[in-house]
């Protein structure tokens, strides 16, 4: 069974940081697989914030770049997403994604999300 978990959110004054993990179990040959964080806040719809594919190229939303950072640790199945200088609009659940085809069979896992909110 695939499961996705998020751990790192929390309180943070504007301008402060936060880094998320994402650690994925039940997938084989994780090293392989494109990884993603979305967010969602209250009343918005969930949006696509930075993506990582296999080889470790990244990608970034703009209003994010520079200030967030996404990686991985193939060796600990785990996904990171580094926030610097956060802005209160920055507050929402931030959920990591995990998708792959197999002989056309389309396969997508979604974290619970862990919650960040920041304010003074």
């Amino acid at each position: 069974q695939v499961q996705l978990v998020e751990t790192g959110g929390g309180l943070v004054q504007p301008g402060g940081s936060l880094r998320l993990t994402c650690v994925v179990s039940g997938v084989s040959t994780f090293s392989n697989k494109p990884l993603a964080w979305y967010r969602q806040a209250p009343g918005h719809q969930r949006e696509w914030v930075a993506s990582i594919t296999s080889g470790g190229a990244t990608n970034v939303v703009d209003w994010a770049k520079g200030r967030f950072t996404i990686s991985r640790d193939n060796a600990k199945n785990s996904l990171y997403l580094q926030m610097d200088r956060l802005i209160p609009e920055d507050s929402a659940k931030y959920l990591c994604n995990i998708k792959w085809s197999v002989f056309g069979h389309n396969y997508e896992h979604w974290g619970l999300g862990t919650q960040v909110t920041v304010s003074s």
